[in-house]
């Protein structure tokens, strides 16, 4: 009998090799066209802060109010949600051709989902949607 892990076929690999390498070489030529195109410019400026075209004042030392935090909580909340559901979508048409453990999965995503909705009621009652 053959060892089928011994055996297996690299070609599976291919589709991952070429996004790879395609990452890379766009990672890559954008560098270099960035420095073959890219304005040069030397002197006092080039070395100062830049602050979105405002002249930087104050110290970078001060508060900020606890909603920009919140708001990156619940982005967060929402983006690891979608991390977990892309998988299950994918596998989904499976579960509901027949699956007799459908039923399972489907109450344990309704119970992920019911958690992110708990999330958000939370950040709208502490006030984090509201912008004055």
């Amino acid at each position: 009998m053959p060892n089928l892990l011994a055996t297996s076929d690299l070609s599976s690999y291919l589709p991952i090799f070429l996004v790879t390498l395609m990452a890379i070489g766009f990672a890559v030529a954008n560098f270099a066209i960035t420095m073959v195109l890219g304005p040069k410019r030397d002197g006092k400026v080039k070395g100062e802060t830049y602050e979105s075209g405002m002249v930087p004042m104050g110290t970078a030392r001060k508060r900020f109010n606890v909603r920009f935090y919140l708001i990156a909580m619940v982005f967060l909340v929402f983006d690891v949600e979608i991390i977990f559901l892309y998988p299950w979508a994918t596998t989904f048409p499976n579960l509901a051709s027949g699956d007799s453990n459908a039923i399972i999965w489907l109450s344990r995503i309704f119970f992920f989902l019911l958690t992110t909705v708990v999330a958000y009621v939370y950040g709208y009652r502490k006030g984090v949607f509201k912008f004055d």
